[in-house]
C-alpha cells in the first residue's frame, strides 16, 4: 500500500509515492497530463492521498485525481505532528508548514532550521519540542535575476553560475553575479549565525529545488560540515502529516 503526495507549487507540481516513509518514486511537472499520472500510478495500491496547493484554481488533472482517491488537503488543522504558534495559521504557506513536519520527522527531538530556495527562500525553525512560531521569506535566487532585469533600463538577464567564486564582479556581468550569489550566501550564513547562536546544536536542514546550490555557496564556510540535504522535505512533511 502505498500514500500518494501532490505538492502543487508556484512553478511546479512535484507527485510523490511513499511506502511508510520511504520515498518510492517523484516526478515533476508544469501541468501534468493525466496520461502521465496514470503511467506514474501504474503498479501502485493507493492507500492514502494528500494535496498541498499554493494555487487558487484547480486543475482538471487535480479534480480527476481526487475524484479516484479519498484525499486530504493539507492545511494547518492537518499539522497535529507540530505546535504551531504562527499568529495567522490560515495564511502560512503550506509548503512552509510541510517542510517544518518533515524536519521534525527526520530529526526528531533536536533544533531544525529549514532553508529552502525556490520561487523564494525560506527560514523556518522548529525546536526540540516541535515548537514553531514562524520564519522569514526573501526573493529566490532566479527572482533575483529577473528583477535586476526587470526594474532596470540597461541590465542583462543572466543565469545562475554554480562556478562563480569572486568576492566581486569586473564587469556588467560578473558584477550582477556577485551581487545576487554572495548577497544569498551572506544572507544565508548571516541568518545560520542569528539561529545557532541562539539555539545549541541545530540541524541547518537545505531543501528545494536550490538545495545543492545553496550548498555550493556555503560549502566553504563554517557552517559546512552541520548541513544536512533534504530536497524532498516537503514531500516527506507531507507523508508525515497523512499519517499522523
Amino acid at each position: 500500500m502505498a500514500n500518494l503526495v501532490v505538492d502543487i507549487g508556484n512553478t511546479l507540481v512535484k507527485i510523490a509515492l511513499f511506502e511508510g516513509d520511504e520515498l518510492q518514486r517523484v516526478e515533476q511537472y508544469a501541468d501534468p497530463a493525466e496520461e502521465e499520472i496514470d503511467t506514474l500510478l501504474a503498479g501502485y495500491n493507493i492507500a492514502k492521498a494528500i494535496i498541498s496547493s499554493v494555487r487558487k484554481e484547480k486543475a482538471t488533472w487535480l479534480l480527476k485525481l481526487q475524484d479516484r482517491f479519498d484525499t486530504i488537503n493539507f492545511n494547518s488543522t492537518v499539522a497535529t505532528s507540530i505546535n504551531n504558534h504562527y499568529k495567522t495559521p490560515a495564511t502560512l504557506g503550506p509548503d512552509r508548514l510541510a517542510a517544518v513536519i518533515g524536519a521534525n520527522r527526520l530529526y526528531p527531538g533536536t533544533n531544525n532550521m529549514v532553508i529552502s530556495g525556490g520561487t523564494t527562500i525560506t527560514y523556518d525553525y522548529v525546536d526540540a519540542e516541535a515548537n514553531y512560531f514562524g520564519g522569514s521569506i526573501s526573493p529566490g535566487l532566479n527572482m533575483r535575476y529577473k528583477a535586476l532585469n526587470y526594474y532596470t533600463g540597461g541590465l542583462p538577464l543572466l543565469q545562475a553560475d554554480a562556478g562563480f567564486d569572486r568576492s566581486s564582479g569586473d564587469d556588467t556581468a560578473s558584477a550582477i553575479t556577485s551581487g545576487v550569489q554572495n548577497g544569498i550566501k551572506y544572507e544565508l550564513t548571516g541568518f545560520i549565525e542569528s539561529y545557532t547562536n541562539k539555539y545549541r546544536e541545530c540541524n541547518i536542514i537545505l531543501s528545494g529545488g536550490d538545495s545543492i546550490f545553496f550548498d555550493t555557496l556555503l560549502k566553504n564556510s563554517i557552517f559546512a560540515p552541520y548541513i544536512k540535504i533534504e530536497p524532498y522535505l516537503v514531500l516527506k512533511g507531507l507523508n508525515a502529516a497523512i499519517q499522523a
